[in-house]
């Protein structure tokens, strides 16, 4: 069983930069996937970024590729989602999830585990 905490969200000005943590609990979490994802209010679940089980490899959606950047630190059972050049429709809720298989995925069904999110409101 892994449980997911996420924080580090908030309000920023479009521009601005905010880091969003994911601390996980679990002795199998350095085996797993991350993703991160997003919803809108309105919209539906949106795939953000993930990172394969060693941090090797990660992937973005393309609406985010070149600002937001996804990392883990084994050691602390800890996943970060660096956003950078943020803009207003950057403004969600941020999920943090977990994936008992290592392999990169974009597909929410795929993960196993959810945090309950946190809030990044963007203001133009």
């Amino acid at each position: 069983q892994v449980q997911l905490v996420e924080s580090g969200g908030g309000l920023v000005q479009a521009g601005g930069s905010l880091r969003l943590s994911c601390a996980a609990s679990g002795r199998t979490f350095s085996t797993y996937a991350m993703g991160w994802f997003r919803q809108a209010p309105g919209k539906e679940r949106e795939f953000v970024a993930a990172i394969n089980w060693s941090g090797g490899s990660t992937t973005q959606a393309d609406s985010v590729k070149g600002r937001f950047t996804i990392s883990r630190v084994r050691g602390k059972n800890t996943v970060y989602l660096e956003m950078k050049s943020l803009q207003a429709e950057d403004t969600a809720v941020y999920y943090c999830a977990a994936r008992e298989r290592g392999y990169l995925s974009s597909t929410s069904y795929e993960y196993d585990y959810w945090g309950q999110g946190t809030q990044v409101t963007v203001s133009s």
